[in-house]
Order: C-alpha cells, then sequence, then structure tokens
C-alpha cells in the first residue's frame, strides 16, 4: 500500500519520476505472472539455483579444509590471512574478466564466479571460528586424552561450528550477489538473463520482479537450510532464545 501510495504521488500527481523508471507493485505484479505464465521464470529459477548450489558446494568443499589448515600452520596463518582478507574485499565483478578469458563465455564461467564470490567468505569465517574456541575447552579435550586430529575433530570443529555456519551463510549471500553478475553478462538462461532483458527493454517491472523473487527465495533457503541449522547448533548448546 506504502509502495503504491509512493507511485501515484511521486508519478502520478507530481511527476517527480516517469513510470519507466519507478514501477508500481501493480505493474511488478503483471509482470511476474506474465512470466509465471509462459514458464520463463520457472525455467530461470530452477537454472540459477542449479548453478549457485553446484558453485557454494565447490566453494565450500576448497574453503573449509583451506580454513582449517591456514589456522592449523602459524607460517600459513601469517601470511595467507592476509591475502584472504584481501581478496575478499574484491567485488565478484572483478573476476568476470578473468572468467571469461578463461573459460568463455559459458556455464564454467558462471561457476568459476560463483566459487570464488563465496569461497573466501568460508574460509574467513571458519579460520575465525577455530581462533576464537575457549581455550577451556582445548584444555578439557587434551586432558580427557584428546590429541592430534581427534581433539581438532572432537573438540575445536564443534567449538567454532557456530561462526563457521555463520560464515557460510554469508557466503551463500556472496554466491548469489556473483551469480547474478555472471549470468547478466553471459546471456545464457538464468534470472540474471532476465533481469538484463528488462533493462535493455526500459522494462523497470521486470527487473523489479526478478528482484523481488531473488529475495523471496534467499530468504527461504535461509530460513528452511541456515536458520534449521542455526537452530539446532544452538540448542544443543543450550542456548535458547534470549529474549
Amino acid at each position: 500500500m506504502i509502495w503504491e501510495m509512493v507511485y501515484k504521488i511521486g508519478v502520478d500527481a507530481l511527476g517527480i519520476w516517469k513510470p519507466y523508471s519507478f514501477p508500481s507493485p501493480i505493474d511488478v505484479f503483471k509482470t511476474l505472472k506474465s512470466l509465471i505464465g509462459d514458464n520463463s521464470l520457472f525455467i530461470a529459477t530452477v537454472v540459477s539455483l542449479r548453478r549457485l548450489l553446484i558453485g557454494y558446494l565447490i566453494s565450500l568443499v576448497i574453503g573449509l579444509p583451506l580454513g582449517l589448515i591456514v589456522v592449523r600452520y602459524k607460517y600459513l596463518d601469517e601470511n595467507l590471512s592476509s591475502l584472504i582478507l584481501g581478496l575478499q574485499t574484491l567485488p565478484s565483478v572483478c573476476w568476470l574478466p578473468f572468467a571469461i578469458l578463461w573459460y568463455g563465455l559459458n556455464e564454467s564461467s558462471i561457476l568459476f564466479v560463483v566459487t570464488i564470490g563465496s569461497v573466501f567468505a568460508v574460509c574467513m569465517a571458519t579460520e575465525s571460528g577455530i581462533k576464537n574456541v575457549n581455550p577451556i575447552h582445548i584444555k578439557a579435550g587434551k586432558i580427557m586424552g584428546a590429541k592430534g586430529i581427534k581433539l581438532y575433530w572432537n573438540v575445536v570443529v564443534p567449538s567454532a561450528l557456530p561462526d563457521i555456519i555463520g560464515g557460510m551463510k554469508q557466503g551463500w549471500s556472496f554466491a548469489w550477489r556473483a551469480l547474478i553478475a555472471g549470468e547478466m553478462l553471459s546471456a545464457t538462461k538464468g534470472l540474471g538473463q532476465i533481469l538484463m532483458v528488462g533493462r535493455d527493454l526500459a522494462d523497470i517491472s521486470q527487473v523489479v520482479a526478478v528482484m523481488i523473487v531473488i529475495i523471496v527465495l534467499g530468504l527461504i533457503i535461509d530460513k528452511l537450510i541456515f536458520g534449521a541449522l542455526e537452530n539446532s547448533v544452538r540448542n544443543k548448546r543450550g542456548l535458547g532464545r534470549v529474549l
């Protein structure tokens, strides 16, 4: 209702914006209905989610062990931590020229951008979580006979799990951004491609419709997967709702 009221006042009454620069919610709903009706939105969503899942899983396979290894060895920690932090600050779009030159405009280039966009966030969260493990937990594990890999796997990693899950969640959001950036330039099927078509046709309703779909998908995945993981970890540690 607020959105429609702003549209009526800003576009129809005062003429602050042009209709092609600020859409009404009714036009956005009609565009969504049209995209659903011709099945293009469903196909694009499935394609994008498949790419996102593959790239994100690859980033987990690389980022989690890399974080464990870096924090395990002091030499690597001193020399690689700053480099990983610096790479994380790079926007995902900076990797697109490399992806295009190395792989061309195809599926591999998009997967590369998605993976590189999230792997460093996962690695940094794993490293930070392990560094912040309570020393008492480690001492207690050693007293009970845990050493080496056993101490790491049974004490250190479970203690760092909340931070690791937080990093996985952040990595997922970075993967989303990288995916849309890659699809916008590759001109293949996907939500990013529909977004670009809306831009090229000056159809702001289509652009906003795709943005809403991305937001809704992100919220659903966060609630069903990461929210469930966080609640499970908190409940196992006796940490219910604070307020």
